[in-house]
């Protein structure tokens, strides 16, 4: 295998546990925050965005969706600041994987749970929630040595796939029955793409000839304890460290990475 990323180290800054409530953030939850610091360097082609969450996370929100009726949704609010050197666009990718189901959920903008996320989150309209599209409009601003981080908010959306819908036929429900659903899972990490431009390069898998491309995610990994059917926001705990791996990426555009003076 060959690659082409530098060493790492996540900076973890963890303070007092507190259990708020379903969606609402208490004063103190607001100190349980989690700074992730990616530090890599080649000679500045490798760059990544800082992330932070404050937990409970991923928080729960009951939701009446149009088409889908009251759906349980599943969510991570989060900030990015760039400390990059340059202002960097963030092109999410989040990927929600239970290691107990084995199922895989993809981040949705769902703007009915938007709203409602946002109603419940940022009455004031100050934090700015971005969905996975917006948030990439424009880049994520510079935040320059000692000065207060420029933090851009978001958030990512998941439901359950596998719940019926109010228009599925007797048939599709009986099928959708007998499925994995999220609320089944146990334990599970998210996976957020678009952080850095490192990746790494593997040999092709015959018969294919296409390099195999892995690109630099971190991945955070979270652990729910009580009952499922009295699912609550503050019965799911992030398991420390947060890690940053190499995942393969079916489509991925690798970076111009500027030639050396022997033109390698």
């Amino acid at each position: 295998m060959t690659g082409k990323w530098g060493g790492f180290t996540v900076l973890m800054l963890l303070v007092a546990l507190a259990v708020p409530g379903l969606t609402t953030v208490s004063e103190a939850a607001k100190a349980n925050k989690h700074y992730l610091k990616d530090v890599t360097s080649r000679d500045g082609k490798i760059w990544a965005l800082d992330f932070t969450f404050t937990e409970p996370q991923p928080r729960l929100i009951k939701v009446n969706i149009p088409g889908r009726g009251q759906r349980i949704c599943w969510y991570l609010l989060y900030s990015v600041i760039n400390k990059s050197g340059e202002p960097r666009t963030f092109v999410p990718d989040f990927e929600l994987v239970t290691h107990d189901t084995n199922m895989s959920y993809k981040d949705q903008v769902i703007p009915a749970v938007q709203d409602a996320i946002i109603a419940q989150e940022d009455k004031l309209g100050l934090m700015k929630i971005k969905n996975s599209v917006t948030i990439s409009a424009e880049p994520i601003p510079l935040t320059l040595p000692k000065s207060v981080d420029r933090a851009i908010n978001g958030v990512a959306i998941w439901t359950d796939p596998n719940e019926p819908l109010p228009d599925d036929s007797e048939e599709a429900k009986k099928e959708k029955a007998k499925l994995p659903k999220l609320i089944d899972s146990n334990r599970y990490s998210i996976f957020v793409g678009g952080l850095s431009n490192g990746y790494s390069l593997s040999d092709p898998v015959p018969p294919d000839t296409r390099h195999v491309v892995r690109r630099k995610t971190l991945q955070l990994t979270f652990k729910r304890f009580g009952d499922k059917y009295a699912m609550r926001s503050d019965s799911i705990k992030f398991q420390a460290p947060a890690q940053w791996v190499y995942r393969a990426a079916a489509k991925i555009k690798l970076p111009d990475w500027p030639k050396d003076a022997d033109g390698k």
